[in-house]
């Protein structure tokens, strides 16, 4: 670097490397040069003469400058790549990013317009589920009794062991933590009332139709996924078969008819592992646990608990198939689409369960 006396003012030359091989030894000395060169806004910059430069030569010399072009500046134009992405990356970090009222409002839009989009396409695939279903009731030979069939097995008879261990250790840390509260005041029978009702009304549903939601819903997603993907369901339409026919209909009624199921054995299991803790917590027999519990919870209860097992399946069901058949011809695509499948099948899930605890509020407690 030198510094020299110019007609109109002092100039500074660079020459030589700046590149990060020659300022690795030397770029303490430099940058306390370059300070004292001179003010960018009066002197003369040539860096004209600089043989070899980078990215490391450019940022030292632009905070000498105090990150902005000196007034007077003499460059190469192959060097002025350097400087660009200089100011690019000053001008990010000068900027915060602002908040800003109407972009906020056109995302909420767009949401919204999406989760519009998706209830009604959920609803029109619901109604030609209804047009099928009439129109196969008086042709028998038409009605897929074997998809049927296997989707009450895998959805049903396979989902037995994770709900029963699910339920039973549900039904253990309910009935401990309901006893160490009853023990204070003295109400350990209202131990079965806080078991019978909390668990064959509320949580025997939710737990089982999310449960159902993470291993079926997603399930049938990929299944429909893959179809897509491999040109399957394009295939179908070729040769004129209803995919809502052959491929939704006995899904969907295979879970509208496996769930309830499901439900009422989650719930039995949770019963007998709130009975095992409630003995082993306050000495409570299960003889006088389960002959209580019809007294104790009022038999619609139990209907309402079956309700809702079969209207989270349809829930479930038509939103599997929707996003599954919403994949598009990529791997990328199917993964996001099971993912939607299953929180959405979870949120709607809890969402419903939280409408029909409003609903049904003043029934079923005495």
């Amino acid at each position: 670097m030198e510094v020299t006396a110019g007609d109109g003012g002092r100039v500074v030359h660079l020459s030589g490397a700046w590149d990060i091989r020659a300022l690795e030894s030397r770029a303490r000395e430099l940058r306390s040069s370059l300070r004292g060169a001179g003010s960018p806004e009066t002197a003369l910059w040539d860096l004209t003469q600089i043989e070899r430069f980078d990215h490391i030569g450019a940022m030292l010399v632009w905070q000498a400058w105090g990150r902005c072009r000196p007034g007077r500046l003499e460059l190469k134009r192959e060097h002025e790549i350097f400087f660009g992405d200089c100011e690019a990356s000053g001008a990010a970090i000068a900027a915060p990013p602002r908040f800003d009222v109407l972009a906020a409002t056109i995302a909420l839009g767009r949401w919204v317009l999406a989760v519009g989009t998706h209830a009604l396409e959920i609803v029109q695939l619901f109604g030609q589920l209804l047009l099928d279903a009439a129109a196969i009731i008086p042709r028998p030979h038409l009605r897929p009794w074997r998809e049927f069939s296997a989707g009450i097995y895998t959805i049903g008879a396979q989902a037995l062991g994770i709900t029963a261990l699910v339920g039973f250790l549900i039904g253990v840390v309910l009935s401990y933590l309901s006893a160490e509260q009853l023990r204070v005041v003295g109400a350990d029978i209202f131990i079965v009332n806080i078991l019978g009702v909390g668990i064959i009304r509320e949580l025997g549903p939710v737990v089982c139709s999310i449960l159902v939601a993470g291993r079926s819903g997603s399930a049938i997603t990929a299944q429909l996924g893959v179809m897509r993907v491999t040109e399957e369901l394009d295939a179908l339409s070729v040769m004129g078969i209803s995919r809502t026919l052959r491929l939704i209909l006995p899904k969907v009624a295979a879970i509208t008819v496996a769930l309830p199921l499901l439900v009422l054995w989650t719930c039995a299991v949770a019963l007998v592992g709130g009975a095992v803790s409630a003995k082993a917590e306050l000495g409570m027999t299960f003889f006088q646990f389960f002959s209580s519990l019809p007294g104790a919870v009022p038999e619609i209860n139990l209907w309402l608990g079956v309700g809702k097992g079969a209207l989270f399946g349809v829930l479930i069901a038509l939103i599997a198939c929707h996003f599954g058949l919403r994949i598009e011809p990529n791997t990328q695509s199917l993964a996001a689409g099971t993912t939607s499948s299953v929180v959405t099948s979870i949120t709607a899930v809890i969402v419903a369960d939280a409408v029909l605890a409003v609903i049904f509020s003043d029934v079923g407690w005495t």
